[in-house]
């Protein structure tokens, strides 16, 4: 099956394939906007020009090195997204497991392109890295030119106590073969080591409009929605094709996240405590943001019980506001973990 038609982004497909064409599309680059905007579509597309047979240029989708790429074939293009740690001891099996582990996910985008966003374990290991660097090293299998897309790069972050993964990227990023093009994505560009930032020019990527959501849900899912449903499904997507396709999911698991958490919470530290410690460490802004607002949203309807009933009120106001607080440091620099482990103590003292 072949990736999908790009959806929007009219500007930035203009602006790229003038870059392209005259040849001045950097050799690193870093494509930065919200989780599921289109940036690693946006980077394929840019991949396929730079590989295609009359490039590179804006991608002529007729040549076959084109469809390659549209099919994820092609012996040129590497495309990088986070896995679980490889379990091997020595480093040369890590690095061989990686290379299995991301062959398994290319084939199952091959099936399917429409892809979920990453799960909480997963993660650019220095395994994956080293297999970068041997991928870096090799001469181009077919054209005159080779492309590294390295998606969700934040989860680079894993590394930071010591910091093995983004330094073995920071070698690469620092002399790259000048038939090499490397392209990251992410959505938490402040989660990148500076050293990593410097080297790679940014691009953002925007949101696309209502009407191109609702295209896209309308053309390119099976069954499409429709009535309420799309029309909540463009509204919750926020010009994020990616939102859309995922957040009728996710609203379920962070539904079911948010039960766990206060029932933990009723039971005890020793419980609550295990959630916090439980939460990934990373993206603040995703699965836990997600989680903190059904808090939110079981605290409110817990509150009109209550009122309902004639119940005392404050220690619940106090909780929600306690929520809402958490959830807008999510959007800072807040350590997950911690953030919930200094929240879990508040609720369990405020319900």
């Amino acid at each position: 099956m072949s990736l999908r038609p790009i959806y929007g982004h009219e500007a930035m497909l203009h602006r790229l394939a003038g870059a392209l064409a005259s040849s001045r599309f950097p050799q690193a680059a870093l494509f930065v906007g919200l989780p599921g905007v289109g940036k690693q579509r946006l980077a394929l597309w840019v991949a396929q020009g730079l590989l295609c047979e009359g490039g590179p240029a804006a991608p002529c989708g007729e040549c076959h090195s084109c469809h390659q790429v549209l099919g994820l074939q092609h012996p040129d293009l590497h495309w990088f997204v986070p896995i679980m740690r490889p379990k091997a001891g020595d480093p040369d099996k890590q690095v061989a497991e990686a290379e299995e582990l991301l062959g398994d996910v290319m084939a199952a985008r091959r099936r399917e392109p429409l892809y979920r966003r990453p799960e909480g374990m997963v993660s650019h290991s220095l395994a994956s890295i080293r297999l970068l660097q041997r991928k870096v090293a090799v001469t181009p299998f077919q054209g005159h030119r080779k492309v590294i897309l390295v998606g969700d790069a934040e989860r680079l972050v894993v590394q930071q106590a010591s910091q093995e993964a983004a330094n073995a990227l920071l070698k690469v990023l620092e002399e790259p073969p000048e038939d090499t093009f490397l392209i990251l994505t992410t959505s938490e560009p402040q989660a990148l080591l500076p050293t990593i930032r410097s080297r790679l020019v940014p691009m953002r990527v925007g949101r696309v409009g209502d009407s191109v959501v609702r295209a896209f849900l309308e053309r390119e899912i099976d069954p499409a929605p429709d009535g309420a449903a799309l029309d909540s499904r463009t509204l919750l997507a926020e010009g994020s094709i990616g939102m859309a396709l995922w957040s009728a999911e996710e609203s379920d698991e962070a539904g079911r996240a948010a039960k766990t958490l206060l029932a933990a919470i009723r039971q005890g530290p020793e419980n609550w405590s295990r959630v916090a410690l439980g939460q990934a460490p990373w993206s603040a802004r995703g699965d836990f943001s997600n989680t903190l607002d059904a808090v939110a949203l079981q605290l409110r309807e817990g509150l009109v019980e209550r009122a309902g009933a004639g119940r005392e009120l404050d220690g619940w106001l106090e909780a929600l506001q306690r929520v809402e607080e958490t959830r807008a440091q999510a959007q800072g620099n807040a350590n997950p973990q911690l953030a919930l482990a200094v929240l879990g103590s508040d609720l369990e003292r405020l319900l």
